[in-house]
């Protein structure tokens, strides 16, 4: 057991070395390897706008000042997103050192809610034929409508908000506050029209054609560009923005936090297996760490651990039935909840939620897991508590998780929580002899084998 602990600390102590090691070295590496010069750094920013995207953003900023870049260009194509990450970014935008092309691509791309806040921000302000920009009006994460009161709270303050960016950049303050105030769509004709933006470009190379020689007012003055034959370069998010991204997707976190939930009652019941504790902490870490970057409704939460927590007294109980009826309905009622807000709703997010059929899946599963629990409850009652110990005692098995005192053994073909009767430490692969049968919990001692004693 000590032997195993230690090599899952230390491939623990390992696996953080290396990924401080790549965290540190890789940007490093990459910075040395990139010559300094004009170019015109290219980035895509797609999904909904969050914590990561904002993160994504800083770093191409940087980036792109330290190398000498003439043209920082985001292709964007976003329904919307976090608030706060939203006006971070565009804080990022009017605050850049260097020129920010924000290019709506492609043919088929929008730049819903947050997107408009952000696209209004660049010092140019593009799209490709085909995409639409708009729709910022203030709704719930679950798309309904607010009340009136709240509604005008919030409403006001996006409009001045996207007004304030308007001014700054020279753009038409009404048609843009009208995105707020109706929930204004533009296509890519009307918004040019409209001066909402100020190109419409094919591609990259007609949106670096089009802004040969113009003016812009950075943070730190006046600049003319020249992106003729300008060269591109391209700007990844790294691997921790990727995986980052990854458990962000509602469905995954839910995934995450369920399966942590899980992880966690397994190695509670079953004490030394290891694995099951060791995934579910991870698991739950990770779910937590995404909901940050994610407008979650704590509640929703709650409902989701609590169907863990009766999931697991349903089978401590020998399978009642009800516990395991208020398990699915809480994992179902949570699922649901869990990206609902009730409180300020922002102007800048798309509707989100976990996907039904995921959670009905989900739901499907534990509850066909707690059914098998139910039944074999119902025939162990049905037959005897009497007539099942008599079974039981004396039997032998085999130990299938340490015995510290209490651990998991082998005895026919079921597997039992069981405690060692003198509380002494018996190890995984011993054989073992059942004293006696408490619920669902058996009393063992080590068997000893003959064949091993010592003769004196």
């Amino acid at each position: 057991m000590n032997q195993r602990l230690r090599v899952v600390r230390l491939f623990f102590a390992l696996l953080s070395l290396s990924l401080v090691f790549t965290g540190l070295m890789g940007p490093l590496l990459a910075h040395a390897q990139t010559p300094r010069g004009p170019h015109a750094l290219v980035m895509t920013v797609d999904g909904i706008i969050n914590p990561v995207k904002e993160r994504f953003i800083a770093r191409a900023i940087e980036q792109a000042d330290q190398d000498g870049a003439t043209l920082l260009v985001i292709q964007l194509d976003t329904p919307g997103g976090l608030l706060e990450s939203t006006r971070e970014i565009v804080e990022l935008l009017l605050e850049s050192p260097v020129p920010v092309a924000v290019f709506v691509s492609p043919q088929g791309a929008r730049a819903g809610s947050a997107g408009t806040f952000i696209t209004a921000a660049g010092h140019f302000a593009v799209m490709a034929p085909g995409t639409n920009i708009g729709a910022a009006t203030p709704v719930s994460s679950t798309g309904e409508d607010l009340g009136d009161t709240l509604a005008s709270k919030v409403e006001n303050d996006a409009a001045a908000l996207i007004r304030s960016i308007a001014q700054t950049r020279g753009r038409n303050q009404d048609k843009l506050e009208e995105t707020v105030r109706s929930a204004a769509s533009f296509t890519a004709q009307e918004a040019l029209a409209d001066n909402v933006v100020d190109y419409i470009a094919d591609d990259l190379d007609d949106l670096l054609a089009q802004l040969d020689g113009r003016r812009t007012e950075t943070f730190e003055g006046m600049v003319v560009l020249e992106t003729n034959g300008l060269e591109v370069r391209t700007f990844g998010k790294s691997v921790l923005e990727h995986f980052l991204e990854f458990i962000s997707d509602p469905n995954v976190s839910f995934i995450l936090l369920t399966v942590g939930g899980l992880g966690i009652v397994v190695e509670l019941f079953n004490p030394g297996l290891v694995a099951p504790g060791v995934v579910g902490v991870i698991c739950l870490l990770l779910a937590f760490l995404a909901l940050g970057n994610l407008p979650v409704n704590w509640a929703g939460v709650v409902f989701v651990l609590l169907a863990v927590a009766l999931a697991a007294l349903e089978v401590a109980v020998a399978g009642i039935g009800i516990l395991a009826v208020g398990a699915i309905v809480s994992l179902v009622v949570g699922g649901l909840l869990l990206f609902t807000q009730f409180g300020d709703a922002s102007p800048t997010l798309p509707s989100i939620s976990v996907n039904r059929w995921l959670l009905a899946g989900t739901g499907g599963v534990i509850g066909l897991a707690l059914v098998y629990v139910v039944v074999q409850g119902y025939q162990s009652r049905k037959q005897g508590p009497i007539e099942k110990d008599r079974v039981l005692t004396g039997a032998s098995g085999i130990v299938t998780g340490d015995l510290d005192p209490r651990g998991v053994v082998l005895v026919g073909n079921e597997t039992w929580t069981a405690i060692s009767e003198d509380g002494s430490v018996i190890s995984i692969g011993e054989p073992i002899e059942v004293r006696r049968v408490d619920g669902l919990i058996l009393t063992v001692f080590r068997q000893i084998d003959p064949t091993n004693q010592n003769i004196s």
